[in-house]
């Protein structure tokens, strides 16, 4: 299980990549426009994932920096955001890799910020959770751009596969 979810962090990390360097070759007008995703822009839904990440990251680790809402803008530049979103891509594939098998059933606990009531389960699904986040909103992030009329980005997971994480695939693979 612990090579699933390591699998997983390298995903994140070329996926978010990916949409990162779409999002380099836009416009700042189109960059910010509202384009009717649950966070508005592509700058929004962005920031959000980074906010979401960081949450997440706290209740796994007990470390982070705090924050105060799911649609907290944590950079206005996209430089910056990018540069935050390498940091804790970075962050996330360390951590995953102090995991052992036994950690997926032990028992975290956390309140919500949308929900002020404690929440307790295993840290297993919720990594599950974690990782399903981020592929649903960048799935918004490919929205976004093919709407602006932009190349559509390959985010699949057998492409990553396929390509620059043919490792995780095994020696079998055919290209």
């Amino acid at each position: 299980m612990i090579d699933h979810y390591r699998m997983f962090a390298d995903y994140n990390r070329w996926a978010n990549e990916r949409i990162y360097t779409a999002a380099a070759e836009l416009s700042e007008a189109d960059y910010r426009a509202h384009k009717g995703a649950f966070f508005g822009s592509l700058h929004g839904t962005l920031n959000h994932l980074l906010v979401a990440d960081r949450v997440w990251m706290q209740r796994f680790t007990g470390h982070g920096e705090p924050v105060s809402t799911l649609d907290q803008v944590l950079h206005e530049d996209l430089a910056g955001l990018r540069e935050a979103r390498r940091l804790e891509d970075a962050r996330i594939a360390s951590w995953i890799d102090t995991l052992a098998e036994a950690d997926f059933g032990r028992i975290i606990s956390y309140t919500p910020l949308t929900n002020p009531q404690p929440i307790t389960h295993p840290l297993g699904p919720a990594l599950a959770h974690f990782f399903n986040h981020q592929t649903h909103h960048r799935g918004q992030c490919h929205t976004i751009l093919t709407g602006l009329g932009k190349p559509s980005v390959t985010l699949d997971l057998i492409y990553f596969l396929r390509s620059e994480g043919s490792r995780w695939m095994g020696p079998a693979i055919a290209h």
